[in-house]
């Protein structure tokens, strides 16, 4: 099998996923934008082969490395990112080159467009905040004298929390179309609720082989527009009621062969038409893992190894990791430089250091939404989740 995956090196951890591969008897291809010298040794021990190319955004230089490897290995039978940003890049390659897994282009609109989205929740009959595609601003006004205020205005095609609005009042009406960037934007009623994610593997029938769910802050637009600090966990168990929807999100979605990450709203008001405190309401869709160490983090709660479920997933099509003995919560808190904390670095790792699992600086384009320094740590128990991430993050 000849897997080409792209950008091997970012996030740090992903080298596992190649790694798994290799180790399944795969030949792992990567390409990426770091020169081949700069690469972590553990990137290139999981590679059988990799090509340069100093601009990923240039589609020509993409195509070209994957006819390299097609030209010298053979056909090509997956190529994978898992990363958000080249989604719409690989399911070019996969059409391009007839790869047979994976999302096509024609496909890709569904899994990008906020908007599209809304159809495919309508089809697997699971509950989504009322939407409406910004046209102009009578348009988006007589959309909201139907739902009320506040709505959220987020882009129509956007990768996290950034140019998000929400809106309370007719002057922020106004203002978000006199500020807007100039892209396609959707508005959608107000939920109120935390946001849990429904992580899965997903097979080629799209059952899933492994499942989690991780919560999240109530705004990552409000981290990084606010520069607020970032702390979320992973859960040890996975309510049954998310487990559903979040299944049937995968069939309605067709998300097969995949990491997923959809993002739910837990009530936390009741809402009418959609649910009562403590239900799950669909927010979206993204066809890759959970941002950042996630994966990692899921491995630390569920005692497994996502890396391997998913290569598994790949070459044989089913899941041979035990089920974990035991399950923990595992909590990421993080810090900005420049701000006055009331615990010292020192302090935090003399109370932790026995359950902390990760602890390190974040690389510079991760910081606004991740901070500068975090700490990831093994918890028994809710409780404890709340107070690390209080002792972390209280300033003076």
């Amino acid at each position: 099998m000849n897997f080409i995956f792209i950008s091997p090196h970012f996030p740090r951890t992903y080298w596992n996923f190649c790694d798994r591969l290799k180790r399944n008897g795969v030949n792992v291809l990567g390409i990426g934008d770091a020169a081949y010298d700069s690469l972590d040794g553990n990137v290139r021990d999981a590679l059988t082969e990799y090509y340069y190319v100093p601009n990923m955004e240039v589609y020509e230089d993409m195509y070209r490395a994957v006819a390299f490897f097609a030209s010298k290995y053979g056909r090509i039978d997956w190529i994978e990112s898992n990363n958000e940003y080249w989604l719409e890049q690989d399911a070019r390659l996969r059409t391009d080159f007839n790869v047979k897994t994976g999302i096509k282009s024609d496909q890709i609109l569904f899994f990008k467009s906020k908007a599209a989205m809304k159809t495919k929740y309508e089809l697997g009959g699971i509950p989504t905040a009322r939407g409406h595609k910004v046209v102009d601003e009578a348009d988006t006004a007589a959309f909201i004298s139907e739902v009320g205020y506040p709505v959220i205005a987020k882009p129509e095609n956007g990768v996290g929390a950034a140019d998000t609005y929400t809106i309370h009042t007719e002057e922020e009406l106004k203002n978000f179309f006199a500020t807007k960037p100039d892209e396609a934007y959707v508005c959608e009623e107000f939920i109120t609720g935390d946001i849990c994610s429904y992580d899965a593997i997903s097979d080629a029938d799209g059952n899933p082989l492994f499942e989690s769910m991780t919560v999240w802050p109530p705004s990552i637009a409000d981290i990084v527009n606010k520069d607020l600090d970032l702390a979320y966990y992973t859960h040890k168990d996975v309510p049954e009621s998310l487990r559903i929807l979040g299944r049937k999100a995968i069939k309605a979605f067709g998300a097969f062969n995949r990491f997923v990450h959809l993002e739910f709203f837990r009530l936390t008001k009741p809402k009418k038409h959609l649910g009562e405190i403590g239900d799950f309401v669909a927010l979206e869709v993204n066809m890759r893992p959970a941002g950042g160490y996630t994966p990692d983090m899921m491995n630390f709660a569920h005692s497994v190894d996502v890396y391997q479920i998913w290569a598994d997933m790949v070459t044989k099509g089913r899941r041979f990791v035990p089920e974990p003995e035991k399950e923990y919560f595992c909590a990421y808190a993080s810090r900005k430089d420049g701000k006055h904390y009331v615990h010292t670095h020192e302090e935090i790792l003399e109370r932790y250091g026995n359950v902390m699992m990760m602890c390190e600086r974040m690389p510079e384009m991760m910081v606004r939404t991740m901070g500068n320094q975090m700490y990831t740590v093994r918890l028994e128990e809710e409780q404890q989740v709340l107070e690390f991430i209080h002792f972390v993050h209280e300033q003076c």
